[in-house]
């Protein structure tokens, strides 16, 4: 049985109480990753180019308030 398979198995096998509290661990912890994923990008310049285009539709008012 894989990693995975036995996770799984194991998250099927929860109570309502601790299904809920791991969904919220499960949830911060993909929000962590997400956060540390986009810094990275940031600091790196892999978002440079959106960042570019953006401000470049802004100063042609291409945009519109949200």
């Amino acid at each position: 049985m894989s990693k995975l398979e036995q996770i799984e198995k194991s998250v099927t096998e929860l109570t309502q109480q601790e299904f809920s509290a791991f969904a919220e661990w499960f949830e911060t912890l993909q929000m962590e990753r997400w956060d540390r994923q986009l810094e990275a990008d940031a600091a790196s310049g892999k978002l440079d180019q959106f960042a570019d285009e953006a401000l470049a539709e802004f100063r042609a008012k291409k945009t519109r308030p949200l």
